[in-house]
């Protein structure tokens, strides 16, 4: 007990900046669980959450009875899919790319050109990316004119919906993931290199064999986190990049709790599917750190 009390008086500095983030985590993550107990009822809003009748699983089996399921799931995974094998790559490349730079100044300004779109809101990612492709004003359209081709309206055709968001989520956050991979990168033992450079390696070699090895553990703990993250797309982006004629590749599991729980009242029913989903990623988390550990040198836990 004496031995605790002088590790914490001894880290009460660090203790003191954890405390605001571990109240938030408090208050805005672990408190809100207490909610779930209403997707076993039949929620009321004027009865309140105790006085509302158990309905047990009745919301989940209606949920999976719904002929919008497999459409809503198929949405969701190919959509995380897409930016996964696009997305997750991309940092990783310019991470590698930016530790070969030796200008300094530049490789400074190619990080902070990179990762500020990061601060944009997604609210106006997706203004400019309506914009940009609009058939009568937009960048890219003038371009496709130019060449002499007719416009095209990216953003009522279903199939281009997936491509679109994720080469946007590419632009807006591949920087500040990249700083994550160049952390690591400073972990890595500039002998390792020396030793590569005198064994005549060359500078492909060195990311090969050096380079890619030291990033390895962060690379794979990302690849869990994201895997975790698959039926949680981001619900902004995704309805504001959205409309009736592209709802076949874009209604997605969270634009459709949004639907039924705040524009149609039905909260349990919202509240079910959004525990399931979490159960899901739940599993796929453990599932891949799973893999990870039995294939692997690099795990969660």
């Amino acid at each position: 007990m004496e031995l605790t009390l002088k590790k914490i008086s001894r880290s009460r500095y660090l203790l003191l900046l954890f405390l605001p983030c571990f109240i938030w985590y408090v208050m805005f993550k672990y408190l809100p669980m207490f909610g779930i107990i209403i997707s076993f009822k039949n929620y009321n809003l004027y009865k309140g959450i105790w006085a509302s009748d158990w309905v047990g699983f009745k919301y989940y089996l209606q949920f999976f009875k719904n002929p919008d399921f497999f459409i809503l799931m198929r949405n969701t995974f190919l959509l995380s899919l897409y930016k996964l094998i696009v997305g997750f790559p991309a940092p990783i490349m310019l991470a590698l790319l930016l530790n070969e730079l030796t200008h300094k100044l530049f490789k400074r300004f190619v990080q902070s050109v990179s990762y500020l779109p990061h601060f944009i809101s997604n609210v106006v990612v997706a203004s400019m990316v309506i914009m940009f492709l609009s058939p009568s004003s937009g960048v890219v359209n003038r371009m496709i004119e130019s060449l002499g081709f007719h416009p095209i309206n990216f953003m009522v055709k279903a199939e281009l919906f997936r491509p679109i968001y994720a080469l946007s989520e590419i632009w807006q956050h591949v920087g500040w993931e990249t700083i994550i991979y160049l952390a690591a990168l400073t972990a890595i033992d500039p002998m390792l290199y020396e030793a590569a450079e005198i064994d005549g390696a060359s500078r492909w070699q060195k990311m090969k064999a050096v380079t890619l090895p030291g990033i390895m553990p962060a690379i794979v703990i990302i690849l869990i986190l994201n895997v975790g993250h698959v039926l949680e797309v981001g619900f902004e982006k995704v309805y504001l990049l959205s409309n009736p004629a592209t709802y076949e590749t874009a209604d997605i599991i969270s634009t459709y709790v949004y639907r039924v729980g705040l524009t149609q009242g039905s909260f349990s029913y919202a509240s079910a599917i959004d525990l399931f989903t979490g159960i899901i990623s739940l599993i796929l988390i453990l599932g891949t750190n799973y893999v990870s550990r039995k294939f692997g040198d690099t795990s969660l836990w």
